[in-house]
């Protein structure tokens, strides 16, 4: 099995280990990565922390089967589920613990599915367009181009990928697959690269938006963002942290207005003095959104459009 210290470098680890680590010292503190991946940040908490007990999750068989190998020595205290991450509840359910400590959300595509040209997400490598993260379940990539209609695919290029040409693309998928199906990755890109009008091919590659938005089409990522995050404010205890991770503005917006919802006083406007009951449950970490540093971004690319959100809670519901 490949080394996952070679192909996988976590994002802003020193930053997310000073987050969370106040919430993981006391004894039977539970750490949750809610994205699992290779387990690079994983590894890094619980090596750090002697007291954390990881609940590690994520949808793709193969990236749990590597984190397990790379945390064997942590055994004792790790119990992996296979599910996506809007599952926290039931991930701890199944670990027998009723709360969380600090949760880790790290989100967008990992580096064993951009690095396995196979699995279909990366538009520089030609391969099958899938695009699963879990690969025994669901549509794939080349379902949704043979399937879809110009203006659902529209409508994903637009929200999804947010994406100024979605209908020129959506029109060009339609024409190309009356010849031939698009099954292949490259076959997508040639579309793609053909239907973009020549003065704009030098403002970056013409599949990013879209390949984004097939990729969180077919893993319904953005819904299941919605219901992660308040799913795992509710697991966290008083003193409990949530830090998210994401690489994309739609993400980060969406992140941005939930934990401003969840930071808000509950007081009816006017009153003159606000009650106990009606003070937020949860209070920012971080002002804003931050950035990997400069350094970090030139060490590891991936790094470059990080966007990191904290949260703490602070009372419990009364």
């Amino acid at each position: 099995m490949m080394n996952p210290r070679d192909i996988h470098i976590p994002v802003m680890l020193e930053r997310c280990l000073e987050l969370l680590g106040p919430a993981l010292q006391a004894p039977g503190s539970v750490y949750v990565d809610g994205t699992l991946g290779m387990g690079g940040h994983a590894e890094a908490i619980l090596s750090r922390y002697d007291n954390a007990q990881l609940v590690g999750m994520d949808r793709d068989p193969q990236a749990l089967a590597i984190a397990r190998e790379r945390l064997a020595a942590f055994a004792g205290r790790t119990t992996l589920v296979h599910t996506v991450y809007d599952g926290i509840a039931g991930a701890l359910a199944q670990a027998g613990v009723p709360r969380s400590h600090a949760v880790l959300y790290d989100l967008g595509v990992s580096s064993l599915q951009l690095d396995e040209a196979d699995r279909g997400f990366a538009y520089a490598k030609d391969a099958p367009l899938d695009m699963r993260m879990n690969q025994s379940d669901g549509i794939t990539a080349a379902d949704v181009i043979a399937s879809y209609g110009e203006g659902d695919l529209r409508r994903i290029f637009e929200r999804y990928g947010e994406e100024k040409l979605s209908g020129r693309y959506a029109r060009a998928i339609i024409a190309a697959r009356q010849t031939a199906p698009l099954t292949r990755t490259g076959e997508l890109v040639d579309v793609l690269q053909d239907a973009t009008p020549a003065a704009l091919k030098n403002q970056g590659h013409p599949a990013k938006r879209v390949f984004q938005a097939l990729r969180i089409e077919v893993n319904g990522e953005l819904a299941a963002l919605e219901s992660a995050i308040p799913a795992a404010l509710n697991t966290l205890a008083v003193g409990g942290r949530l830090v998210i991770l994401s690489y994309q503005s739609l993400e980060d917006r969406f992140i941005k207005r939930l934990f401003a919802e969840a930071t808000r006083s509950t007081a009816p406007a006017g009153l003159p003095v606000e009650m106990p009951e009606h003070r937020p449950r949860f209070r920012l970490l971080v002002k804003g959104a931050e950035l990997a540093s400069a350094d970090e971004a030139e060490r590891n690319p991936r790094a470059k459009p990080v966007r990191l959100r904290a949260i703490e809670r602070v009372r419990e519901r009364e």
